[in-house]
Formats: structure tokens, C-alpha cells, sequence
């Protein structure tokens, strides 16, 4: 018995170069950063667009105030809308007698910058006694 060495095909060997960059993770915070960083800042707008307009309504219940007060102590239509026009700029009115009391609903368009109001209103209603008692 004479010993014969087994004969296996072998695959032939190539030379694959090594890709570094398919395994290198340098770069990732920055492609994150780049995706996350819009997302945050359409939060930040829409935060300050609230308090924009949350400010917005504050104004308008105190100019709703200054006009049933100046309504009701029979003051000239021209005070009420100087007033109002001082303390918000672009507004709406409108007067009900109530019985003893004038009321004043005051409506404003709230704005974000260059977009415009889209539709939303701040409003408020306030109610004084006529004759200013």
C-alpha cells in the first residue's frame, strides 16, 4: 500500500482589496446631525409661533378691555379705535349694549413672520358698566 495524497479542488484565491470605508464609522454623527438638525428646528419655529401667538391673546384681551371701558364712558368712536390701532395694529371690533353694560369683542389676525395668519384669530370679549358707574 503506498500512500497517494488526496487531490481536492481548491477555489482559486483572489486578491479582494480591503474596503475601510464600508466598515468605518466616521462620518455617522455628522449624516445624523444633518437629518435631526431640520426636525429641530421646525420645532423650535412652531414653539416660538405658539408663544407668538400666546402673547398675541394676551393683547387682545386687554385691548378688548381698554375698548368696552372706553365705550362705556361714552367716549368717541375715534379714542376706541386709536386705542385699539395702538395696541395691536390690525384688528376687528364689535360693540353689543347689554342691557347696563357695553360689551367689545376684539379680534386679531395672528402673523408668523412672512407667512401670514393662516387663518387664526386671537379674540376676546369684555363686558363694562355704561356711564362708566
Amino acid at each position: 500500500m503506498s500512500w497517494v495524497p488526496e487531490v481536492r479542488w481548491v477555489p482559486e484565491v483572489r486578491w479582494v482589496p480591503e474596503v475601510r470605508w464600508l466598515r468605518d464609522d466616521r462620518g455617522t454623527v455628522t449624516a445624523e446631525f444633518a437629518v435631526a438638525l431640520p426636525a429641530v428646528l421646525l420645532v423650535l419655529m412652531l414653539a416660538v409661533a405658539a408663544l407668538q401667538g400666546a402673547a398675541l391673546q394676551v393683547r387682545v384681551v386687554d385691548a378688548a378691555a381698554v375698548a368696552a371701558r372706553t365705550l362705556a364712558r361714552g367716549e368717541a368712536g375715534g379714542d376706541v379705535e386709536g386705542r385699539l390701532h395702538q395696541l395691536l395694529g390690525e384688528y376687528s371690533l364689535g360693540t353689543v349694549n347689554d342691557g347696563d353694560f357695553v360689551c367689545a369683542t376684539v379680534s386679531a389676525p395672528i402673523r408668523f413672520g412672512a407667512f401670514g395668519s393662516a387663518g387664526f384669530e386671537a379674540s376676546a370679549r369684555s363686558c363694562a358698566l355704561a356711564g362708566g358707574k
